[in-house]
């Protein structure tokens, strides 16, 4: 699966679906899952690596691996739901320790870890739960931490408008602690910020405070 499969639609609800606020209705877009073709793949695979599938136990692996990263690889849709900001509130609005789970895109092994996840509201004001679900949305598919970060923080830059927004993301990865140098423990972390918490050194040392991972001098 390629980057140029991996799509963002998002996609305006008609108005007799549409919430209390404005939602904007977000779904991943690829060019399909064959799991029949994936499990037979996933068992040629195992076969070249010397693995035989023809134990009681390991006979459904095949099925099992292309059901897994099936799973791995479709995020779930929402709607990015936000609302009037009446009370003109412009203090940052942070989301800490959501859980990250994506595939290496080099190794297709798995990094975990969490995001923290903030914005200075601009005219609207974002459901809170949608920020987790931007984060998983990204996720969801063969990635670097890197492009992650971005990806989340532009995207809230785009849909939002926010006058400012920032992403941090600690992530373990497997590819780190369980091959190759093997340096069990140890952790990545990437930041993207925007707007005034990249502009502004009160609000950015604010939201790395906060965030707990140091402040800006």
């Amino acid at each position: 699966m390629t980057e140029s499969s991996q799509r963002t639609a998002v996609r305006i609800r008609p108005a007799d679906e549409a919430p209390a606020g404005p939602a904007l209705r977000v779904v991943h877009e690829s060019d399909g899952i064959d799991l029949a073709a994936a499990e037979r793949a996933a068992g040629q695979f195992l076969t070249a690596l010397g693995i035989s599938t023809a134990s009681e136990s390991l006979r459904g692996t095949p099925g099992r691996m292309a059901r897994a990263y099936a799973e791995l690889f479709s995020p779930r849709p929402f709607d990015l739901t936000t609302f009037p900001n009446d009370e003109g509130y412009d203090e940052l609005v942070l989301a800490r320790r959501i859980p990250v789970r994506s595939v290496c895109e080099h190794h297709l092994l798995p990094f975990v870890g969490t995001a923290h996840v903030g914005h200075l509201p601009g005219g609207r004001i974002l459901g809170l739960s949608k920020l987790a679900r931007v984060v998983e949305y990204f996720s969801c598919r063969p990635q670097v931490q890197e492009r992650l970060t971005k990806q989340v923080a532009d995207w809230l830059q785009t849909h939002l408008e926010p006058k400012g927004v920032g992403v941090v993301i600690e992530a373990e990865h497997s590819c780190m602690t369980l091959r190759g140098v093997q340096a069990t423990g140890s952790s990545t972390m990437t930041s993207t910020l925007l707007g005034l918490l990249r502009t502004d050194a009160r609000s950015r040392s604010e939201f790395l405070a906060l965030t707990g991972t140091g402040t800006a001098s």
